[in-house]
């Protein structure tokens, strides 16, 4: 606008100097005249549109003069030439000028078209205003030539208007580019606006209203310095808008004021309803606790009276029977016998008055008849009471036959109550440790210590009599009956110690945690002596532990040059005995609230090796195998023969389990020297030196060190002697003699789905339909869409970490959307870029009803997946073991798995005519490419859907395949007993 008011000044001037007063006057009147300003921006738009195609640059209006400036038209200048002097008449006078006029209205219409309309017009009305004033003007002394040179002025006049005019054109544009970008920045001001209050629901709305006042009060500064008019500003469009812009602003901050309260009101709401979500949460877990604790203390009812429950509800049944028709028959026979003494009495009294001749007022028939009725009574008494007797005598019977009966079973239950056959394994193993408290503790010497674990070990009958009759008794008065007791004979059983950083599951992370309870449970069914040692770690589940006490005695161990204390707690897991060491460290090694991912971890578990080695030394046992678990306690291997075998502690044999050689505890050489091993005789290449130099790796130690190793499954030990053993296939090739795979087994006991008490519908193999029953109850539990019955569902529990395959589960995801399956997907990641990426895909199928990401690991939900499920997904890149596809099967769950380590060797495919049917048991693939993957889904999917009888078939089998660790246990068993036979071989020669 001050452009504007700029150029309207230019021309002005240019005037006032070509054309004197009456130009000025007539221009003033032009002005007034011009078009009205109160035109919208979307009409100035489209004006400066229409004009568009008919302005001209500046180089093309100069085209219209010669390149001295002067008119090309020759007729025009020939016009223009100054005439010669001569006598001419007014009529030529007046013809020159005639043709002047039409020259003039010539220039007129020609820049008509590039001249503004407030600029032509303007001039060409002035001139002719002065040539139609010729009759006052030629009076004078008015020369032609001059009229002439005016004439040359007003074109020169015409071409700097011309050029205002294209300055003016380009303000305007500018002007309007202007208004077009604060449009857009008043747009994006309200979005941000928009997107700040559903976010956050606080923004400051007073900065839009601010900022439109600050641009219109620069406008206006800016037209005055540019000598613009304010009246005809306020009128402009432009300004107009603007103050429409901000009494929307007004509108807007009340908007966002009224949001504001809606927001802190719902943010209130949603703060409430999250505490009740929390106090709901709160209580499901205090009655999943509580529930837990029922199951538990019925279990712990039944394992401590293992009395025959349903010989004894059976016989109790038939009791209760037996009385109830006992009580029956009482009632009746008191009713006959009331019926029989009312009717005696009578009988009585009839006969007297009979005897005392009352009945003289009746007929003699009267009374023979009376007398007749009189022996029939006599009679039928005589019969009821006859009856009588004999129903009392039955009832006689039956009272002894009930005293009889329930004297056996007191009998029968004494005899049971004090038979070591029938105890549960926890009650021998709270024995065991109350004798190594005892010892200990210094309460009784070794020698009777081992004497009273062999009888407990045997399960002596002694024992168990012991214990019940000194039950209630004062510790000293135990430990005397107990030292009474005499050892004979010899156990075949071994005595079995695994020292480990995990147990399942009082302290859970992994596999490792299954491994240690469900081999440890498995060998003690076959008659051996199993320990466990453990840290105590402060985030343990103390609720798992039975009977869990600290002792009385202190066990010191070395440690980076001093000895520390530790206290030793006791308790019974899953009917194992276990130790809990709690190291009296001032790093607190195992008072972290996690038990792995220390920056010390090294440290801690070299510690937690020592101290449990030297718990295992002062208690004196007897032990023949020492079992290590990974790398965290593989410090046990070097500590034993380089440390206690030289201190006489030398009856045990070593084994070592390596669970996935991924995890080796590296560590600089120095470090090995804090559990007290000598570097210089460990950082060698043929003993603990890893392949990084200045290095050790723990668990190369273990291998060296140990007189058995094993790893997980068949197949991943002979992965691991080439590239999948990171570095340590050369050492496992040279000790491949003691290198042997074992596949783990599960437990079947807990992983049941006839006995499993987190499903909705328990279910077996020849029972199929509480499977259906898992599966609409996980759908509508899961939100999924659940009209169609037969739709596959597919599922995933797993860590998400690379080595499960990362990209491969994805792609899962869409291919089962793909195949018209549901997919769903238990586990987080400890890597918070991939748990992100993860998120990410949730959140994409957030609205899809076939898919679900549920992103952290629930064990119930665990249970009802495995159960619901009909196929099950496991595309690792290397697999040691794998129990996923084990319990997959066991809950009728077809496995789809990549061909890998203990998958190869528990998972073989249906349509490999290469393998026997009966061993055929899922679908397999070989690659680590998306299109393996695929092939395999859809041969899976397949089955499924058009062969519904075959996979019920293969379901069945799955479900009927033996995964318990009974046959692992015996293969451990075998590589003990042998190692145990060459240990005592060696001794003897």
């Amino acid at each position: 606008m001050a452009a504007c008011g700029a150029a309207a000044a230019e021309y002005s001037a240019l005037l006032s100097l070509s054309c004197g007063p009456i130009t000025r006057r007539r221009f003033a009147v032009s002005c007034r005249a011009r078009p009205p300003g109160n035109l919208s921006a979307q009409q100035k738009k489209k004006r400066g549109k229409n004009i568009a195609p008919k302005q001209r640059s500046s180089n093309e209006l100069l085209l219209t003069t010669e390149e001295n400036g002067q008119l090309p038209s020759t007729s025009l200048r020939t016009s223009m030439e100054r005439p010669q002097k001569s006598t001419s008449s007014e009529d030529d006078t007046n013809g020159a000028i005639s043709q002047i006029d039409e020259k003039i209205a010539a220039i007129g219409n020609e820049q008509q078209e590039v001249l503004p309309y407030w600029g032509g017009h303007i001039l060409i009305s002035a001139y002719q205003g002065i040539l139609r004033s010729k009759d006052k003007h030629f009076e004078s002394d008015f020369q032609l030539e001059d009229f002439g040179e005016m004439i040359q002025n007003m074109e020169k006049n015409i071409l700097l208007l011309n050029q205002a005019r294209l300055q003016a054109i380009e303000d305007v544009d500018k002007i309007l580019t202007e208004k077009e970008a604060l449009q857009k920045k008043v747009d994006t001001l309200e979005m941000n606006l928009s997107k700040a209050l559903a976010t956050k629901g606080n923004i400051n709305t007073d900065i839009p209203g601010d900022h439109l006042e600050k641009f219109t009060k620069e406008i206006l500064i800016e037209s005055a310095l540019s000598g613009g008019n304010p009246a005809h500003l306020c009128e402009s469009p432009l300004f107009m808008e603007l103050t429409v812009l901000k009494e929307e602003n007004m509108l807007l901050k009340a908007d966002a004021q009224f949001l504001k309260a809606k927001i802190v009101e719902f943010a209130e709401t949603e703060e409430f309803l999250f505490k009740l979500e929390k106090e709901r949460s709160l209580l499901d877990a205090t009655v999943r606790e509580l529930e837990a604790r029922f199951l538990v203390a019925q279990t712990d009812i039944w394992k401590v009276v293992p009395l025959q429950y349903d010989v004894w509800m059976e016989k109790v049944e038939n009791l209760q029977h037996m009385l109830g028709c006992l009580k029956n028959h009482v009632e009746k026979y008191a009713a006959l016998l009331d019926q029989h003494d009312d009717l005696h009495d009578k009988i009585d009294e009839l006969e007297a008055s009979l005897k005392e001749g009352k009945t003289s007022e009746f007929s003699p028939y009267v009374v023979e008849l009376l007398q007749q009725k009189l022996k029939a009574a006599k009679s039928r008494h005589q019969a009821g009471h006859q009856e009588t007797n004999t129903h009392i005598q039955v009832y006689q019977q039956l009272t002894e036959e009930f005293q009889d009966n329930l004297g056996k079973l007191i009998e029968e239950s004494g005899r049971l109550e004090h038979s070591a056959n029938s105890m549960p394994s926890e009650f021998w193993s709270h024995i065991l440790l109350m004798i190594d408290g005892w010892f200990l503790e210094r309460k009784i010497p070794n020698t009777d210590a081992r004497m009273l674990r062999e009888m407990a070990w045997k399960r002596d009958d002694r024992i168990c009599e012991a214990y019940f009759a000194c039950k209630g008794a004062k510790e000293s008065d135990v430990m005397e009956t107990f030292l009474k007791l005499t050892l004979s004979g010899n156990s075949s059983g071994l005595h079995i110690v695994h020292i480990a950083a995990e147990m399942a599951p009082v302290a859970k992370v992994g596999g490792l945690a299954d491994v240690v309870a469900g081999l440890g449970k498995a060998l003690q069914t076959k008659g051996h002596l199993v320990e466990i040692v453990l840290p105590k770690y402060d985030c343990m589940q103390l609720d798992q532990i039975t009977n869990l006490k600290v002792l009385d005695v202190v066990i010191q161990s070395y440690f980076d040059g001093n000895l520390f204390s530790n206290n030793v707690w006791t308790g019974t897991v899953e009917g194992l005995p276990v130790y809990f060491i709690e190291p009296q460290h001032p790093s607190k090694f195992f008072w972290r609230a996690q038990y792995y991912g220390e920056h010390d971890d090294f440290k801690r578990y070299s510690y937690f090796s020592r101290a449990a080695l030297e718990l295992l030394y002062q208690s004196g046992k007897k032990i023949d195998i020492i079992h290590c678990h990974d790398w965290q306690t593989a410090f046990v291997a070097p500590l034993y023969w380089d440390i206690y075998a030289t201190r006489g502690f030398s009856s045990a044999r070593i084994c070592f389990t390596c669970h996935n050689f991924e995890y080796q505890g590296t560590a600089p050489a120095p470090d090995l020297s804090y559990c007290g091993l000598d570097v210089e005789q460990l950082d060698r290449p043929d003993r603990m030196q890893d392949n990084a130099h200045g290095r050790i790796n723990v668990a190369k130690g273990g291998i060296v060190y140990s007189n058995i190793v094993t790893t997980v499954s068949p197949t991943y030990a002979l992965e691991v002697r080439s590239e999948g053993g990171r570095g340590l296939q050369d050492t496992l090739k040279m000790h491949s003699r003691k290198f042997v795979g074992i596949l783990n087994g599960i437990d079947t006991g807990t992983w049941n789905p006839s006995t499993d008490r987190f499903l909705a519908v328990q279910y077996s193999a020849t029972d199929l339909q509480g499977k259906a029953a898992n599966k609409a109850f996980l759908r509508k539990q899961l939100g999924l869409y659940s009209e169609d019955a037969s739709q596959p569902l597919v599922a995933c529990i797993t860590r998400l970490v690379p080595q499960k395959g990362l990209h491969l589960i994805r792609h899962a995801i869409y291919k089962t959307a793909e195949l018209g399956g549901q997919f769903v997907l238990l586990g987080s990641s400890p890597v918070p870029h991939i748990q992100r990426e993860f998120e990410g895909v949730a959140d994409q199928f957030q609205k899809n009803n076939n898919i679900r990401l549920i992103l952290k690991y629930d064990e119930a939900l665990s249970h009802c997946i495995y159960a619901a499920s009909d196929m099950f997904i496991i595309p690792s890149m290397f697999e040691p073991c794998g129990l996923t596809q084990m319990i997959a099967m066991r809950y009728g769950s077809v496995p789809i798995v990549r061909q890998t380590g203990g998958l190869c060797d528990s998972v073989f495919d249906f349509d490999d005519e290469t393998i026997p049917v009966e061993l055929r048991n899922g679908f397999t693939f070989a690659r680590t490419d998306e299109q393996d993957l695929s092939s395999c889904l859809e041969r899976a999917f397949s089955y499924y859907s058009r062969k519904p009888m075959v996979w019920k078939q293969l379901v069945q089998k799955d479900m009927q395949i033996d995964f318990s660790w009974d046959s692992p246990a015996s293969q451990y068993e075998n590589l003990y007993q042998s190692a145990v036979a060459q240990a005592r071989g060696a001794a003897q020669t």
